[in-house]
């Protein structure tokens, strides 16, 4: 294992907040392998590079020769995380979660080393739990405890509903650090409050608490909010190498040094070095490239990196149209199309409103020209390419 010192920078590159770092720096100095739990409810199909960040932190712990326990959460899945939620989440059925659980396994592996991963289901002890032993849990907190939660207090305040199964969701998160005997649980920042009282629960069980490590959450592509896929913000890992290339191309310049570091395998010192460039008068686009090459051949391969470079350039570095952009007709209303609805019907947009935005931020052209007027309505008998931003083309025939 590294010198205590090396493993600390390690650690410590992107992360939020270490609590308490003292206790990890004990742990480390134990000189054995740490147990390094992150929990992930497998709620939706596919990862997005947000979840990645985690992942990565797991990595560079297993790197360091720790044992990673990669958590599915698939009992809690079907209560539903509240963090962050202004209302109730509908659970998911058990099928559901079996079902993206497998999902996960699959990607998981392009990060994580296969055979110095234990991957565990915290169904495997809470279907085991008599109601006996929930009132137990349950009474290892206090109501006033949960309400200290910004979300439950904001809800509570606002008077809309929180049911009670939802306190449950951060005491079961907690056990799980008790079953596992957990040295180290990692957690996006808005997972602060669960990832404490996993500490809470274990110095009640007489184990030593848990240092936590949180990281950020990651920015989608507007660089604004979080990566989501509700939020149609995000960069799947199991996207297609050239839309995964494009995605990246897309984040702003700004944006990009926040990608490194919490993206990147790359050392700081490297990256640091890219920045010296780019402010002597390097092309940013010439750093971006490595970033999204380097995140294609980590989720796909090298060959189909390079590949999706050499189609990102002739597409959009020679200013060219796609060869293979679908051909579509649509119907004209009387009166004409709108164009929002247009961009919808035409699956360039996602919904009339994305429509408007993107028409109002002036990503919107047919023929190459930009669209300015948000009323615009298309004719009938109008044959065009319409683009959105920089990916999305689509030759269409309003008839």
């Amino acid at each position: 294992m590294k010198p205590i010192d090396e493993q600390l920078d390690i650690i410590r590159r992107g992360a939020d907040e270490i609590l308490v770092e003292k206790d990890l720096l004990a742990k480390l100095k134990e000189g054995r392998p740490l147990r390094i739990k992150a929990g992930f409810d497998p709620t939706a199909p596919d990862l997005h590079l947000g979840h990645t960040v985690l992942i990565n932190k797991l990595r560079q712990f297993q790197d360091l020769g720790h044992e990673i326990l990669f958590l599915i959460g698939d009992f809690t899945g079907m209560i539903g995380d509240p963090t962050g939620k202004s209302t109730t989440r509908p659970p998911l059925t058990k099928e559901d979660v079996e079902k993206n659980a497998l999902t996960y396994q699959q990607q998981i592996f392009k990060i994580l080393d296969r055979d110095k991963t234990q991957v565990v289901f915290n169904s495997h002890w809470m279907d085991k739990m008599s109601g006996t032993d929930m009132i137990k849990l349950a009474a290892s907190s206090t109501v006033a405890r949960m309400l200290e939660r910004d979300d439950f207090s904001k809800r509570y305040k606002n008077g809309q509903a929180i049911a009670i199964h939802e306190f449950l969701y951060p005491l079961i998160q907690g056990y799980d650090s008790v079953v596992m005997r957990a040295d180290v649980e990692l957690g996006g920042t808005d997972q602060k409050f669960n990832l404490l009282m996993g500490r809470q629960l274990q110095e009640q069980h007489g184990q030593k608490p848990q240092v936590v490590l949180t990281m950020p959450i990651l920015e989608g592509l507007d660089g604004v909010q979080k990566m989501s896929k509700s939020l149609n913000n995000y960069i799947g890992i199991a996207d297609a190498p050239r839309d995964m290339f494009g995605k990246i191309m897309s984040i702003s310049d700004e944006l990009m040094w926040r990608y490194f570091e919490l993206l990147s395998f790359r050392p700081m010192s490297e990256i640091e070095g890219f920045k010296q460039d780019v402010e002597q008068g390097k092309n940013p686009r010439d750093v971006k490239f490595l970033l999204a090459e380097e995140i294609i051949e980590r989720f796909h391969s090298r060959e189909e990196a390079t590949a999706a470079r050499e189609a990102f350039i002739a597409q959009f570095a020679k200013n060219r149209i796609p060869d293979d952009i679908p051909d579509l007709d649509l119907q004209a209303p009387e009166g004409g199309y709108p164009i929002a609805n247009l961009l919808k019907d035409a699956g360039l947009c996602a919904s009339t409103s994305e429509a408007m935005r993107m028409i109002q931020q002036g990503a919107v052209k047919i023929d190459g020209e930009k669209v300015a007027d948000k009323s615009v309505k298309i004719d009938s008998d109008t044959k065009a390419v319409f683009q959105v931003g920089k990916r999305k083309f689509a030759r269409l025939n309003v008839i």
